[in-house]
């Protein structure tokens, strides 16, 4: 009998729901408090997820969840890049 993998789970900030990792988007924040997109997910730094939504990332946006998130201030420009990169994987 084959073992069973665990599948890893991590929350949306915005939605609050469990998912599996590969379903969501990973943002990690560097030691040089550098911001962005982790598509492999395993960046070292604090990560953040969201969904692959536009009305999440809209969302996060106008309540500002990855400041919240990341304790700093962020540029808005990452929540372009954001729009830019579920528009690409929706294609």
């Amino acid at each position: 009998m084959a073992k069973r993998r665990k599948v890893p789970l991590r929350k949306c900030l915005v939605t609050q729901e469990l998912k599996p990792k590969e379903d969501l988007i990973r943002l990690v924040k560097t030691k040089d408090n550098e911001i962005f997109i982790d598509p492999t997910g395993k960046v070292n730094g604090r990560g953040a997820y969201l969904s692959y939504n536009k009305d999440v990332i809209l969302k996060a946006q106008e309540e500002n969840k990855l400041a919240q998130a990341f304790k700093m201030k962020i540029n808005t420009e990452i929540y372009d890049e954001l729009l830019e990169y579920i528009s690409d994987k929706n294609e």
